[in-house]
């Protein structure tokens, strides 16, 4: 090894060694189907992007849950790098929707909510141009490994399709990403038009 630092071979080893470490233990984040056509449920979501969480969020004003919930949305590491270049969502994008039960009092609170640990439910938005007509697709989750997806007659389509800032998603209500689809110029002008 003339001429080489042994230094320089120790770290380039390491940095190898390293990147095929990190490689295994990052999970998957593309979409697994079963023969049925179900979703497998994406277990290591919450190691994802967190985009927002929502307070009691209701899309029809009489909705009365009789309970506070929070809603959290998570994105898949991939598809969050590629919105942040271009403000589009690429396909195989997985966005999931928790939400939790809200509490008031306990251990020293006093005022307002925190999140308790049930999940009441959770749902994923999914794009997927191979196997859906309409590119987005939404799974729902009741407590099994395989989401059902909703039929197409669900109001998910057609209010996201009517409501959603960006390519049927609601990115205006990630503080995030809005100001990133603004400059951008991906903004539906649908949305724009509610806005104004």
């Amino acid at each position: 090894m003339k001429g080489i630092n042994k230094n320089t071979v120790a770290a380039a080893a390491l940095c190898t060694l390293t990147s095929t470490v990190w490689s295994q233990a990052q999970p998957s984040a593309v979409p697994a189907y079963t023969l049925d056509g179900g979703l497998k449920f994406p277990e290591h979501y919450r190691e994802w992007v967190y985009l927002s969480s929502g307070f009691d969020m209701s899309y029809r004003p009489a909705m009365q849950k009789g309970h506070h919930v929070f809603d959290n949305v998570f994105v898949d590491p991939d598809s969050y790098r590629v919105f942040l270049e271009t403000a589009t969502w690429p396909d195989k994008t997985m966005l999931v929707l928790e939400v939790r039960d809200a509490r008031g009092r306990g251990s020293i609170n006093r005022a307002g909510n925190y999140q308790g640990g049930k999940v009441m439910s959770l749902e994923v938005h999914l794009k997927d141009g191979t196997r859906f007509p309409d590119r987005w697709a939404f799974f729902a989750f009741d407590g099994t490994s395989v989401g059902k997806q909703l039929p197409r007659t669900a109001d998910c389509y057609s209010c996201h399709a009517t409501h959603g800032a960006t390519d049927t998603t609601f990115v205006q209500f990630y503080p995030t990403l809005l100001p990133i689809a603004t400059s951008k110029g991906t903004l539906a002008r649908s949305y724009l038009a509610e806005e104004n």
